[in-house]
């Protein structure tokens, strides 16, 4: 048995956690806040709840499996719900379309919508599905920086069939070839945004994205998403993970190539094993001061940000859902400013999450709490509060003229969250939401290991590393960890 430190009470460091304490381990979380959570936490403001950070819940089975290998019912700690239609979207012509979450159904009705054949869209789906199941074993459950994921006949497999990967076209151009509606090629592009890439640079093979919510559903746990942080710190405290909050983690210690223990701010600890759910970048040049850094890693292009408005709106839209998408007008110049300019366009996608239309009591009688959110830029200089005035009034323009009325009317409190925000509250490098971006087809491999590889017994966890951001590629990197580790 093993002492094992983590750093950090993301969704993949609690996941570590619980299935390192499940293997019999001793293990202590060290978060410098006072919750757990990291980016998914919630806050409360005048009579209003909202969820702070992810608002989007797919594959439920990755969370439900952290309970299972604890030998818990994960129903006794939380449950959720799938969301049918699972996203609402609207253009400015007047289209509208919702996303029904039966695929027989969303493809009868994308068809009559978007003039598209259905044979076109069975066939786009069943590519995305047979991707999803060549590449889930090797690119998102193991790790791809062990030789001995690279034995395994399933790798073999998968390897052997890389052609059907649409790795050398963009995943715009396997949309746009796919999809003769260009309002359709825009919906299936977006899911670009789901990993912080560009569709319009990002590799094909992106396109198995779709897979997580046409496949199994996208969900909303009883409460709102932060109920998923606060059942997983529920179930490792009760299985004998020890928590201190508000203790930061100042470096970790390293004698002779490995790893003997962290200090923190309020003093220091032995361990046997570290992991390192921060942010790789603040890892290496804060914890492990001293220590060579990856650099080729390191410097990689930047993931998007987040620019985001909570606003408690005192009316209710019934035309709107839990997920609703308002689209710019020129989706390419969008992301060309995002990436190249480093700004946003003045005629953003707007993204609106309302948790309200199921989760009552997180608005007053009559209200709804919605999360406005637009794709930004990493922190590189801009005056942010002349950026976030700026998309504020275009965002106002475009919801009032697509919803018939003046919403800025409407909002009786408001919590803005700026890049700038997220990189100091999350300790996210640059206010980045993934780490890295995917905009180059070996960005999968890339990515920074779960394991160090000249300083044993450290590894690393979260959204900055492999497999990914996002909740469910979250909970895998605990896996990976928990596999490497145990």
């Amino acid at each position: 048995m093993a002492k094992v430190g983590i750093a950090g009470s993301g969704v993949a460091g609690m996941a570590a956690a619980i299935r390192l304490r499940s293997q019999g381990h001793e293990v202590e979380i060290f978060e410098a806040n006072s919750f757990p959570g990291g980016k998914l936490h919630q806050f409360l403001q005048d009579g209003y709840r909202f969820d702070a950070g992810p608002s989007l819940f797919t594959m439920p089975h990755f969370l439900d499996e952290v309970f299972v290998r604890a030998g818990k019912d994960p129903r006794q700690y939380f449950n959720y719900e799938r969301i049918d239609p699972g996203c609402h979207y609207f253009w400015e012509d007047g289209t509208s379309f919702s996303a029904q979450a039966d695929l027989e159904k969303f493809i009868a009705s994308a068809s009559s919508t978007f003039g598209e054949s259905e044979k076109n869209l069975r066939a786009y789906f069943q590519k995305a599905f047979a991707l999803y199941d060549l590449t889930e074993d090797v690119f998102l459950k193991n790790s791809l920086h062990k030789a001995a994921t690279y034995l395994k006949l399933s790798t073999l497999k998968s390897f052997a069939q890389l052609y059907n990967a649409r790795i050398f076209e963009n995943m715009h151009e396997v949309n746009r070839t796919a999809f003769e509606n260009p309002k359709l090629t825009q919906v299936f592009d977006r899911y670009a945004t789901y990993n912080g890439s560009d569709p319009y640079r990002a590799p094909g093979t992106l396109t198995v994205i779709p897979t997580l919510e046409y496949r199994w559903g996208t969900f909303l746990p009883e409460g709102g998403m932060n109920t998923i942080s606060k059942a997983l710190h529920q179930l490792a405290v009760d299985i004998g993970v020890k928590f201190h909050f508000g203790e930061n983690v100042e470096a970790i210690n390293v004698e002779s190539g490995r790893v003997t223990g962290l200090q923190t701010s309020k003093g220091s600890y032995q361990f046997d094993s570290v992991v390192s759910n921060m942010d790789v970048v603040g890892t290496f040049a804060h914890l492990l001061k001293g220590q060579k850094a990856p650099k080729r890693i390191l410097n990689q292009e930047r993931s998007s940000s987040a620019l985001i408005f909570y606003w408690g709106v005192k009316k209710q839209f019934p035309k709107l859902g839990l997920h609703n998408i308002f689209w710019s007008n020129d989706y390419r110049k969008e992301f060309k400013t995002l990436f190249e300019e480093k700004d946003i366009t003045n005629d953003p996608t707007v993204y609106v999450n309302i948790t309200s239309k199921h989760v009552v009591s997180d608005a007053p009688d009559g209200c709804e709490n919605w999360f406005v959110m637009v794709n930004a830029p990493h922190v590189a200089g801009q005056d942010w509060k002349a950026l976030a005035e700026k998309t504020r009034a275009n965002i106002l323009r475009k919801l009032s003229e697509m919803l018939g009325c003046d919403i800025d009317s409407l909002i009786e409190t408001e919590r803005i969250l700026d890049p700038p925000g997220i990189a100091s509250q999350t300790s996210s490098h640059l206010g980045s939401l993934y780490g890295t971006s995917s905009n180059s087809r070996m960005a999968a491999f890339l990515r920074q290991p779960n394991f160090h590889s000249s300083i044993k017994n450290l590894y690393f966890c979260g959204g900055s590393v492999h497999p990914g951001g996002g909740i469910p590629l979250c909970l895998l990197s605990g896996k990976i960890v928990s596999d490497l580790a145990g």
